[in-house]
């Protein structure tokens, strides 16, 4: 059966079945129809997120494919769960324009997902429209004060950055112009959009603790400068309240269910290869908060949604994840190890163990964050035991635990060993993790720690823009904010063509970005596509609705 097919089959349990698993009385649960809820922000409780137990999924370099964390993390969630200890799964939320793109949803695979996937694919309960809407709203009032002739601020519309965002693939927005028309219909100046999933509202939703911190982040976005070269933020615009009041129910996290009829978090959903990656502090807090055990995942490899996650959001949120689940494919390592794309179902067990390089040197960053791992191979119907054999005899030599996990196929019973050892991990680790980089060091320093120590690149070129935008940070006082770098997912290094483990080369940092409400800066490196397009043949073309309201298509 499609993914689709098993979800349709599955019973669904009210809600309120859910939130009493939790201990959240019925009445606190803010509903959205009977399959899913937000949550309150009140029982989130400090101390109960201090003593129990996060998890982190991550992985190797992925395939074009994607190697399945979030299947593995709901599957490690249902399996820790079967063995006695009450765990909560919480994940980010699907974006819509990859959804109905190239990559399809992110609600897991086979007997291993959260349902309604329907639901949660689309629009779920609107968190992602209410991202969109504050930030062109934000947008509006920006063009708006250009456009006034009296009490304007005087900015200079060539330096504002702010786009507009739209939650779907949509190449011919990428660049436009705006206010075309006459006098009356704005000042005509170069913009563009963004996909929502990599607005700034959705990194500063993402970070934020409360609706206090959420509006003062807000507050703190940087817009551009003035005539005479002052700053402009979006609390001279007097934006932040109207914002914060957009955001006042996106920023309670969802709650919904696994197949299995266990509780699970969806809260927000930012870019890893730009953005942090990770769903949202109060998600992660509110499942410690209301289970023993917290599995959550980080987009992409270890080098990007792993490093932002400690880096950024960990110690944003005083967060210490007690041991790390990396996910390997054995089509991923037999694709590091120089096959093609076209030929990753043949048995090669050589390609595997050439493609172990990039395993092996995830592990080696996971070892200078001071964390204990469990490689988990996401098992495919196509290996054959003597490729899954490489990569157990590599971990062996590595001293790190290795296991099968058949979730796709088995849901939870076919990850007990895994969870088992993951728990004993976690359970022995007492130590929080050590940074890559300290907030003291320089902004030169923190990317050259990263590009060194997670890439393995041998240094850091910055162009002449970049340098310009150093002198920047510095003349606005920002420099003690953690960099969040923009990099390509598909390779080590900042060459997407580069796969396995790159040796001998350098990170160039064409320019560096400011996002002052998300808290962070971000580094860009490569060619980043912040709206991508539709491919050839879209997932869209075979999503259909029939006359009793039954979507089929996604996956």
């Amino acid at each position: 059966m499609t993914d689709q097919e098993i979800a349709a089959k599955a019973e669904l349990k009210p809600i309120t079945e859910m939130a009493s698993k939790l201990g959240v009385a019925a009445d606190d649960l803010e509903q959205y129809g009977r399959f899913k809820a937000k949550l309150p922000l009140h029982y989130i409780n400090e101390e109960a997120v201090s003593k129990n137990k996060l998890i982190l999924v991550t992985a190797i370099s992925p395939t074009p494919a994607g190697e399945g964390k979030t299947t593995v993390s709901i599957g490690l969630s249902e399996a820790m769960n079967k063995v006695g200890k009450q765990t909560t799964v919480v994940l980010r939320e699907p974006s819509m324009g990859p959804v109905f793109g190239i990559k399809g949803g992110a609600t897991g695979g086979g007997y291993s997902q959260v349902i309604p996937m329907e639901e949660i694919n689309l629009h779920f309960t609107g968190d992602f429209a209410a991202i969109e809407k504050a930030h062109n709203l934000l947008a509006a009032m920006i063009d708006n004060d250009l456009q006034r002739k009296s009490g304007q601020l005087n900015i200079d519309p060539r330096t504002v950055s702010w786009k507009r965002v739209l939650d779907m693939n949509d190449r011919a927005l990428r660049h436009t112009i705006v206010g075309l028309g006459g006098l009356g219909m704005g000042v005509p100046r170069e913009s563009g959009f963004d996909i929502t999933a990599a607005s700034e509202i959705m990194a500063i939703l993402c970070l934020s603790k409360d609706l206090k911190d959420l509006k003062e982040r807000l507050g703190n976005i940087f817009v551009g400068y003035t005539f005479d070269k002052q700053p402009i933020y979006a609390r001279d615009l007097k934006a932040a309240g109207a914002m914060a009041a957009l955001l006042k129910d996106a920023i309670k996290p969802n709650l919904v269910q696994t197949l299995e009829g266990n509780p699970a978090i969806i809260h927000g959903g930012p870019f890893a290869n730009i953005a942090q990656g990770t769903n949202t502090v109060i998600a992660t807090k509110m499942g410690l908060s209301l289970s023993d055990f917290v599995v959550t995942e980080a987009g992409f490899g270890m080098d990007l949604g792993a490093e932002k996650f400690l880096d950024i959001k960990c110690q944003s949120a005083g967060l210490s994840p007690a041991a790390v689940v990396v996910v390997a494919t054995i089509r991923a390592l037999k694709y590091h190890g120089g096959v093609s794309l076209k030929e990753l179902n043949a048995p090669d067990a050589d390609a595997v163990k050439r493609g172990l390089v990039n395993l092996e040197k995830h592990l080696e960053t996971l070892k200078a964050f001071g964390l204990p791992g469990v490689v988990a191979i996401n098992r495919f119907t196509q290996d054959v035991p003597e490729e899954i054999a490489a990569v157990q005899a590599f971990c062996s030599e590595q001293e790190v635990p290795c296991f099968e996990a058949e979730v796709w196929g088995k849901g939870g019973s076919g990850a007990e060993e895994l969870a088992k050892a993951v728990i004993a991990t976690a359970e022995a680790n007492t130590v929080p993790f050590k940074p890559m980089y300290e907030r003291s060091d320089t902004v030169e320093q923190k990317i050259e720690k990263v590009a060194r120590s997670v890439y393995g690149a041998d240094g850091v070129q910055f162009t002449a823009r970049a340098l310009k935008d150093l002198k920047k940070i510095d003349e606005l006082g920002i420099g003690q904010l953690p960099v969040c770098i923009a990099k390509t997912q598909k390779s080590l290094s900042d060459d997407p063509s580069k796969t396995g483990r790159p040796r001998g080369f350098q990170i160039t940092v064409r320019e560096i970005e400011v996002a002052v409400g998300a808290g962070f800066l971000v580094p860009l490196t490569g060619d980043m596509m912040r709206m991508p397009g539709l491919p050839a043949k879209p997932s869209a073309e075979g999503i259909d609705i029939d006359e009793n309201g039954v979507i089929t298509g996604l996956f």
